[in-house]
């Protein structure tokens, strides 16, 4: 069994010391889907929800969120975002808003939790934005996609569907 970085010797979590780590580029790309009610997905897509533009505020709301990543996840690093983006896309035949996030940094651990909070704040803003018409909404499939660079080297997710 892969030993646990957070965990100290003497099983107490603790945060990972990175000072010794060599600083490299590191990109992560994730990605997170809301399931919607037809009414919601036509009124997103004629922009008619009261909040305003959901894609557009989703869009911002998963950039801010991106950038607390270490003020909401415990144990994660405080770490210098050089870049954070989001694609919202709705897609009509399943009647879902699709998310991506794509975040990028120079530093001496991952970004993956930048990208997976960015995807996920996202999701929770388009929930919130839209429960005023119905709160049956599903968010679904919050997942990394990829990452690159570090000590633990490349990953991309295989299509297990």
């Amino acid at each position: 069994m892969k030993k646990l970085s957070h965990i100290n010797s003497t099983g107490k979590a603790e945060m990972v010391d990175v000072s010794e780590k060599e600083i490299t580029i590191r990109t992560a790309e994730a990605y997170a889907e809301v399931k919607v009610s037809k009414e919601i997905f036509d009124a997103i897509k004629n922009n008619e929800i009261k909040k305003g533009d959901v894609l557009a505020i989703a869009k911002f709301a998963g950039i801010q969120a991106a950038k607390k990543t270490s003020e909401l996840i415990p144990l994660c690093h405080n770490i210098f975002i050089s870049k954070i983006d989001l694609e919202l896309k709705l897609n009509s035949n399943k009647k879902t808003i699709e998310i991506k996030s794509y975040a990028k940094t120079t530093a001496q651990t991952g970004i993956e939790m930048e990208a997976l909070t960015a995807v996920s704040v996202a999701a929770l803003t388009i929930y919130d934005m839209c429960k005023a018409i119905d709160k049956s909404m599903v968010i679904n499939e919050i997942k990394l996609l990829s990452k690159t660079g570090g000590k633990s080297g490349n990953y991309t997710k295989r299509n297990t569907r």
